[in-house]
């Protein structure tokens, strides 16, 4: 009997080693378990916490990408504006200058048409002068043959010059008949001048008048105008419109040649008659 429960105590305590054997390896299990989780928890509360700093910085950057954007839209918005303006004064400022433009065209044109003109009368004013040159050429030919006259023509201005000695006698200021003569023959051509004023000179050389031929001229400014004067008497006699004639004296003031020689002094008597334009 006692042998029987002496067995059934052992197998008692058996049974109860073998169940808190096995709980004691459930309890270890659940004990690594519950370490596991708590280190996940936390990494994940560290991995949370990054996430949510990143987070916040990435808010940060977002408004102030925001601000910006919002600056940007305004910047562009006044440039939009500025390059409106910009436009409309640019396209304003066009509309002008091509209005200039128009404008100072037709300057140039009328300046052109004027230009035109003017080089048509000009033209026209040197083929009468070169006809009158021409004329005066044929009419003279045998005084300026003998060097008594000469006939130049510059710039549409023309000249003839003829020595005291053909027109008049030593110290006198009459016009002698041969002078006349010689005269007579470019009245025809200068009563058909239109535009040109006909100048009569007087030239001495520098011999100054003496004795008694300075009571009627005392000097040779004197002698030069009556000279000029007569020959432009004679011209206005001949037809000729007195509007067109004028005399001027100048003595020996404007030589053509030396003095110092006889034929010096022939060449600066004379009496030139120019034809210029009139006023």
């Amino acid at each position: 009997m006692i042998k029987r429960y002496a067995c059934i105590l052992v197998s008692g305590l058996c049974l109860l080693s073998l169940n808190g054997c096995a709980w004691k390896s459930d309890y270890l299990q659940k004990a690594g378990e519950a370490e596991t989780l708590t280190k996940n928890l936390d990494e994940l509360q560290q991995r949370y916490a990054k996430l949510s700093s990143d987070n916040a910085a990435l808010k940060v950057a977002f408004e102030k990408l925001t601000a910006e954007a919002a600056g940007l839209t305004a910047d562009k918005k006044g440039l939009e504006d500025l390059l409106k303006a910009k436009s409309d004064t640019l396209s304003k400022n066009i509309n002008e200058m091509r209005q200039k433009v128009a404008e100072l065209e037709s300057e140039n044109r009328k300046l052109r048409e004027n230009i035109a003109e003017i080089q048509k009368v000009k033209e026209e004013k040197v083929k009468e002068v070169s006809g009158t040159y021409e004329q005066l050429l044929a009419n003279m030919k045998n005084e300026i043959a003998q060097g008594q006259v000469t006939i130049s023509e510059l710039k549409g201005k023309l000249t003839v010059n003829m020595e005291a000695a053909i027109l008049f006698d030593s110290g006198k200021a009459d016009v002698k008949q041969d002078g006349l003569n010689i005269l007579v023959k470019m009245v025809d051509t200068l009563k058909g001048l239109r535009d040109k004023s006909i100048r009569i000179e007087g030239h001495t050389d520098n011999v100054q008048i003496i004795g008694g031929l300075t009571r009627i001229f005392p000097t040779n400014w004197e002698l030069s105008a009556a000279r000029a004067i007569n020959v432009t008497r004679y011209l206005q006699e001949q037809g000729i419109d007195p509007a067109n004639l004028s005399a001027a004296a100048f003595a020996e003031h404007k030589p053509v040649a030396a003095n110092d020689t006889k034929e010096g002094k022939a060449k600066n008597r004379r009496i030139e008659i120019t034809l210029v334009a009139k006023e």
